[in-house]
């Protein structure tokens, strides 16, 4: 079992998509927060951002939000948050998130939401990233992506023991039991990113 005492969660801003989702940011946060594990998010004020920050923080738990300084311009910031950490980029942003957490769970999202996730795999490929990343599948979202992943294994533009980058979860309460029993990437497994 890993001690987990914060983690970085991806998900969407968008304010039109289905309650299943919804319902399970606010699980998750919930989850979270009763167990006193720091939630780190981007800092978003909508969608399952915000809905993920307020289950935390109504279940006694806190967190921490990571945003730049363009987005607090534009007022796009939760100003309910334990900790609001104002970056200059959006690199910057994701580099403090993945530093200040001990594991990832991704809910569904946009393009900004997978290319955090693909970040963070690539950087575990590489040895930058060594804690447990954990895709939370709800109502199946991320099954395209894994036959994406499947497809470039099966094409050999990645090895068969990549797989082993991330773990699935189909509810909020197996995200949170993965995230402490996930194995701990070996960085010395970067010799095994070039095909």
């Amino acid at each position: 079992m890993h001690d987990i005492s914060s983690v970085c969660v991806y998900c969407a801003s968008s304010t039109k998509i289905a309650p299943i989702y919804f319902n399970a940011a606010e699980e998750l946060g919930r989850l979270l927060g009763k167990r006193k594990i720091r939630v780190i998010n981007g800092a978003g004020n909508i969608g399952l951002m915000r809905a993920v920050s307020d289950a935390a923080l109504a279940a006694g738990g806190t967190v921490t939000g990571v945003i730049p300084r363009f987005m607090v311009e534009q007022d796009w910031y939760h100003k309910g948050l334990t900790e609001l950490i104002e970056v200059e980029t959006m690199h910057e942003r994701k580099q403090l998130m993945a530093n200040r957490s001990d594991a990832v769970i991704a809910l569904p999202g946009g393009c900004g939401t997978l290319e955090e996730l693909l970040e963070i795999i690539t950087w575990k490929q590489l040895g930058l990233y060594l804690n447990p990343i954990v895709i939370l599948n709800v109502n199946h979202y991320y099954d395209p992506l894994f036959e994406l992943l499947r497809n470039a294994m099966n094409e050999n533009f990645m090895r068969p023991q990549h797989v082993g980058l991330w773990a699935v979860a189909d509810t909020p309460e197996e995200a949170i039991r993965l995230i402490h029993t996930e194995p701990r990437w070996d960085a010395s497994l970067r010799k095994i990113a070039a095909i």
